[in-house]
């Protein structure tokens, strides 16, 4: 469970001749924006989603999404499932090399997963590889197979066979938290690592060595743009080639023919995260009344302008997991109101103040620089809580410092408030997010304990049966929904602009636009 994106192909039908062409490839660059500057070039490291992005292009997995959302072989030519559903044997594809030429092997893999297990690694990624406080085991049988054995059934398993390969070459004498090759990849994707300009651009090249079907495009320039609005002039400009656009400017982008527009629902939510270990929020009641004072719709009709649906539980309509019917909290200030003076706290009506202990209820919200739907959010949601006598500060923080302090190792996190957006697995295990051992060197960055979805995160990743999981997450996503650590915002839908020179691309859909990017290129 992280933020990633995640790279397509194209089918050209009737539906989308737009954006398919007879006209030959040239040698143009692909020059795309990124939202924000990457933190760690290193996929086991990375927790954000434009370091994920970046590494898409550099690092390969056992496995990878294609575009109808199906895993399918990457570095793996094949593998089998032992008939108890406990052993995993991969065979490698042959001739396989990394960047620097070096050939690549199982002892590469084994590498990986070892530093993903061992505890000195800052990684959020190790729960996925231990299940019931015992770790997978890892065998190298020769130099192309590799055998996972499982110490009990783990539904989410596959998935977690897409993690990128990291060099054992590289890395087995390094201090793998702080190495220079963090900023400097090697892998062995599509494309290879060229120059990072901090605050400008990462540039790639294509790997003339890949083994796999050989990128068309020769250059991909990824530039630095932080700002939504920037990017999107920049767009406009035909200085990048693709954008997501605002709803305000959506319509008329759409009329543009430089430009073709895809609109489209990706597993992903924005929330409102509040710091449990903070003694304000420890207790459910304050979330759950500052839950009944947020009037998403209008966020959604206000921010989004309808480009979105207002969002309840920690997983999304997309997925197969969603309940029919679930738990939700209705705008309803005037509830949240009397719900906080029946638990002990005092509203002064004459001054508008709510107060805790005789101290005024008062925090700070914090969230990315640049990001408008966000900064909009946040200066609606002050708005709202207003109303209720709670007086709240937004800070916009550069995306680097922000990371940094919610993904602080410490206890208790410095921060009251966050909003933030998750990009969500296949799978509905959300034990990274929510399981209170995720907490502080964690996805579970709030510091959310609740015993009896500990439990239940348990079940649903040890349970193999679909019908099942699904009764399992159900209850899972409404325990969550009613004690509120976050405040579910909305689910919003992607609006994206790419130039008609830009060719090869899959249908529009959660796995992206960009998938394979092998088969991308630049018409004149």
């Amino acid at each position: 469970m992280r933020f990633k994106a995640i790279f397509i192909t194209c089918v050209c039908t009737l539906l989308i001749l737009t954006a398919c062409s007879t006209k030959p490839p040239t040698d143009a660059p692909l020059v795309l924006s990124l939202g924000a500057e990457p933190s760690m070039l290193n996929p086991i490291l990375s927790t954000d989603s434009t370091s994920s992005s970046v590494n898409g292009y550099i690092f390969n997995g056992l496995l990878k999404v294609n575009p109808d959302l199906e895993l399918v072989p990457d570095l793996a030519q094949s593998y089998q499932v032992s008939a108890d559903g406990l052993t995993f044997t991969f065979t490698l594809k042959p001739n396989i090399t990394w960047h620097d030429g070096t050939p690549f092997s199982t002892e590469d893999i084994l590498f990986t997963y070892q530093r993903i297990l061992d505890t000195t690694t800052n990684t959020v990624r190790r729960s996925d590889y231990i299940i019931n406080g015992q770790p997978i085991e890892i065998m190298v049988i020769d130099s192309q197979t590799i055998q996972f054995k499982l110490p009990t059934a783990f539904a989410p398993i596959l998935n977690r066979f897409t993690m990128g390969i990291i060099p054992k070459h590289i890395f087995e004498n390094e201090d793998i938290n702080t190495s220079a090759y963090n900023q400097n990849p090697i892998g062995t994707g599509p494309f290879t690592f060229t120059r990072w300009e901090p605050a400008q651009f990462v540039l790639l090249k294509r790997n003339p060595n890949y083994f796999d079907t050989l990128p068309k495009l020769k250059t991909v320039l990824l530039k630095i743009i932080p700002d939504q609005n920037t990017a999107l002039i920049s767009f406009e400009k035909e200085e990048v080639y693709s954008a997501g656009i605002p709803g305000k400017d959506f319509e008329r982008i759409k009329q543009v023919e430089t430009f073709n527009t895809f609109q489209f629902y990706d597993l992903a939510y924005t929330f409102l995260g509040f710091n449990c270990k903070n003694p304000l929020f420890e207790s459910p009641v304050l979330r759950q009344a500052i839950a009944m004072s947020i009037n998403k719709q209008s966020i959604v009709d206000g921010i989004l302008l309808g480009y979105g649906k207002p969002a309840h539980l920690p997983t999304s309509p997309e997925m197969w997991t969603y309940p029919k019917t679930h738990f939700n909290y209705d705008y309803n200030p005037q509830q949240a109101l009397t719900q906080l003076q029946q638990a002990g706290f005092k509203y002064d009506a004459q001054n508008n103040i709510l107060y805790k202990d005789n101290q005024p209820v008062t925090f700070k919200i914090i969230t990315n620089k640049g990001n408008k739907d966000r900064e909009k959010a946040a200066v609606m949601i002050q708005d709202n809580l207003k109303n209720i006598g709670i007086k709240v500060a937004v800070q916009l923080m550069e995306w680097s410092s922000f990371i940094a302090v919610v993904n602080a190792n410490q206890d208790p996190k410095d921060y009251d408030a966050v909003i933030l957006g998750w990009s969500l697995g296949l799978d509905p295990d959300g034990y990274s997010l929510w399981h209170s051992s995720q907490y502080p060197q964690g996805f579970n960055f709030v510091g959310y304990q609740n015993e009896q979805v500990d439990q239940w995160l348990h079940a649903g990743r040890t349970t193999i049966d679909r019908d099942q999981r699904k009764v399992i997450y159900a209850n899972l996503y409404n325990e969550i929904a009613q004690d509120a650590p976050y405040v579910f915002l909305y689910y919003p839908e992607s609006l994206v602009g790419i130039h008609r020179k830009v060719t090869g691309l899959s249908p529009a859909g959660p796995a992206g636009l960009f998938n394979p990017i092998e088969n991308i290129f630049i018409t004149q």
